[in-house]
C-alpha cells in the first residue's frame, strides 16, 4: 500500500497497531508539507520516496511515487547476465 499524506498515514498507523504485520506492506509515497506527517512516518519506520513539498491532496504523492516502485520491482526481477545469455567477452 502506498501511503499519501497525513490522513492516509493516520489510518495506516491505526491499522498497523491492530495488525503489526501490515508494516511490511507499506510504502511512504512522499513526505507531506503537514508537520505531523513526518512524525507519523517516523513512528512507522518509513522513509518517504519523494520529498517535493506537496500539499495537493487527491493522492498526488502516491501517484508520483508509483513509477519508482514499479521500476524497483522490475529491477528485483531482472535477469542476470547469465540468464539473459550475455557474455562477458
Amino acid at each position: 500500500m502506498v501511503l499519501d499524506g497525513f490522513p492516509v498515514t493516520a489510518g495506516a498507523l491505526l491499522a498497523w497497531k491492530m495488525a503489526p504485520g501490515l508494516r511490511d506492506h507499506l510504502f511512504a509515497g512522499h513526505l507531506s508539507r503537514e508537520p505531523g506527517h513526518r512524525h507519523q512516518l517516523e513512528a512507522l519506520g518509513l522513509r518517504p520516496l519523494l520529498d517535493l513539498d506537496l500539499a495537493l491532496g487527491e493522492g498526488t504523492g502516491a501517484v508520483l511515487a508509483m513509477p519508482l516502485l514499479r521500476a524497483a520491482a522490475r529491477i528485483l526481477h531482472m535477469a542476470t547476465f547469465q540468464e539473459a545469455g550475455v557474455s562477458r567477452g
